[in-house]
Formats: C-alpha cells, structure tokens, sequence
C-alpha cells in the first residue's frame, strides 16, 4: 500500500462512526449525508424563479460547472475503480450504498462546484453558504462508510476543473445562453408570470 493510500484510510478511520457512536449522531449524518443534497436543486430553481438576469445567468452557469463535473467524474469511474470503504472491509457502514468507485465524490463535486461559480460571481453570500453544506455532507458521507477524505478532494479539483473549463465559453456564449433560456421560461410560464406569482 503506498503513503498517499495508507494516509488515505487512516484519516477515513478517524472521522469514520464506530458502534460506539451514539444512534442520535448517526441518524443526523444520514440526514446530512443523504438529504441536504436536495437544497441544490432548490437553491438554483430559487435564484430563477425569482432572481435577477444576472442571478437567472450565475444559476445556468453554476448548474453546467456541477454537471461537467459529475460527468467527468464519470469518466474518471470508468478509467481508474477505486474501492469504497466498505469495499475492503475497513471501517463502518451506515448507509446503504452502491458496490461503484468512491473517486472523486459526486455529492462534494456538485456542491463546490456550485460554492465556486457562486462565489466568484459576486454572490458571495450563497456560495459561503453552500460552501458550508458542502463540507457538512462531505464530513458526513466520510463519516458514515461511504466515502474517503480524499475523494472528497479529488471533488474540489474536478469542479475547479470544470470551473475553468467552462469560463472562457461562458464568456463566449453565456449571455446568449441566458436570454435564449428566459425567452423559453417565459413562454412556458407565461401565466404564473402574468399573476405576480414568478419574476418576469
């Protein structure tokens, strides 16, 4: 086993739960680990429904640095199989997960990739936000057996990847995405628009 492995699985064994841990713990990492997810979703449907151009622009854009990140991940599954935990016996499990390969972390992916676009496209508030959640689904998915800490930040390199991929087309095409996808929006939810209830 090399150094970087072996470092690997120590920390895992660290922040990783035992059947000393207390079941109140437990229940509170799987509803960290497993649920908070869904507030991306929400977060980015918000900043649309409601937001301004600019916020509408920063969603999309957040959305395609998290999706080239997941896809890559993928990719990267595909090429290299890393063991889960769980995988090669080491540690505890408390959350039922599939036999695939741990690296790099879809959750943490989508989650900073999102935090990063936020945060460097002046909605800083947000992204420090979702900058949080992110490393308490990260602490948790380590911390219940499905996950090592460096997939966690093989994560943040790949949404950073994916961040810079994305730039200079953004910069491109990023506006012409925007008003091409609020002239779909608007068509599509023209009444509710037309009662108050959703941003023009």
């Amino acid at each position: 086993m090399n150094t970087l492995e072996a470092f690997n699985q120590a920390l895992f064994l660290l922040i990783n739960g035992t059947t000393a841990t207390p079941a109140w713990l437990v229940g509170f990492a799987i509803l960290i680990g497993d649920y908070v997810i869904w507030l991306i979703p929400l977060l980015l449907a918000a900043m649309w429904l409601w937001g301004s151009e600019a916020q509408r622009s920063l969603a999309i854009r957040a959305c395609l640095v998290a999706m080239l990140g997941i896809g890559a991940n993928q990719l990267i599954g595909l090429a290299w199989q890393h063991p889960r935990p769980f995988m090669i016996g080491l540690g505890h499990t408390f959350l039922p997960h599939a036999p695939d390969s741990s690296f790099p972390s879809d959750h943490a992916t989508v989650f900073a990739g999102i935090a990063l676009t936020l945060l460097l496209g002046s909605a800083r508030r947000l992204g420090g936000l979702t900058l949080l959640a992110g490393v308490s689904v990260a602490w948790a998915r380590v911390f219940l057996g499905v996950h090592f800490p460096l997939d966690m930040l093989g994560a943040v390199v790949m949404a950073g990847v994916a961040y810079v991929l994305i730039a200079p087309l953004w910069h491109l095409a990023g506006m012409t995405v925007t008003r091409w996808a609020i002239m779909l929006y608007r068509k599509l939810l023209a009444r509710p628009i037309n009662l108050g209830w959703l941003r023009r």
